[in-house]
């Protein structure tokens, strides 16, 4: 896993398999954002990539046909939520079993 400093991109993170982009430099020293960002490397490696990204577009597309606005239909993504619930937990990674995003569909 690389950590690239990516000034224009549109978050302060995004994991690109098998790359993590960061908006800002000092974001490279964010345990939080970092963990958050690898359980995404995560979640891509275990969907083979490709399909990872069509899930999460899917995703997105279907809340927002629900009439979400742009920020809540992220946030119901099952694997933002995932994510989001265990960014803070170091040892998340360690124990989590494959597909543990599915629990968040």
């Amino acid at each position: 896993m690389l950590i690239l400093h990516v000034p224009f991109i549109p978050a302060r993170g995004m994991a690109l398999f098998p790359f993590i982009l960061v908006k800002d430099a000092r974001d490279r020293q964010d345990a939080c954002l970092l963990r958050h960002e690898r359980i995404h490397l995560r979640q891509q490696a275990e969907l083979l990539v490709v399909p990872f990204y069509v899930w999460y577009l899917l995703e997105y597309l279907w809340h927002r046909f629900r009439g979400m606005g742009h920020h809540g239909a992220y946030l119901r993504i099952s694997f933002e939520r995932e994510a989001y619930q265990h960014d803070r937990d170091p040892g998340y990674l360690q124990r989590r079993k494959w597909g543990s995003f599915l629990k968040y569909v």
